[in-house]
């Protein structure tokens, strides 16, 4: 979908970056854009499916492999599982593996919006950080 990498930096304006404070600065991007979009996706959820979301997510295997079952029996054959795979080079039976994939398809069955919340949240935090760019830069180089 995307990636926190050099070329995000650098579509932010922050490219120029000192290198030692670029992969914290991308993890607390990241840590931002989950918090938000998670904050937004559980609106609208019961108990019931925040509880069975966060065991998938939290990579409880014996939930994942349940919830798989059930809902995706065939999953090591799925396009989105053998490209998730490919993209990743995780073992096909890796345990994060098949969480991954089980998030993923648990997001398209409860909330098909989920990829357009992220890349509208990804675009908020985008504008937030280009219209606070300088201070940015003058608080990291500080």
């Amino acid at each position: 979908m995307f990636q926190f990498d050099e070329q995000f930096l650098k579509d932010i304006g922050l490219d120029n970056l000192p290198e030692e404070q670029k992969k914290p600065f991308l993890q607390h991007i990241y840590d931002e854009l989950e918090l938000r979009v998670g904050t937004v996706l559980s609106e609208g959820l019961n108990d019931e499916q925040l509880k069975e979301f966060e065991s998938i997510i939290d990579h409880k295997d014996e939930v994942v492999i349940a919830w798989l079952a059930q809902n995706a029996p065939d999953y090591k054959v799925h396009p989105a599982f053998i490209k998730l795979q490919e993209a990743t080079k995780i073992d096909i039976n890796d345990p994060s593996l098949r969480a991954e994939f089980a998030a993923t398809k648990w997001l398209e069955m409860n909330r098909s919006d989920y990829r357009e919340v992220v890349l509208g949240i990804l675009e908020d935090i985008k504008k937030e950080i280009i219209a606070n760019r300088d201070a940015i830069l003058s608080e990291i180089k500080a």
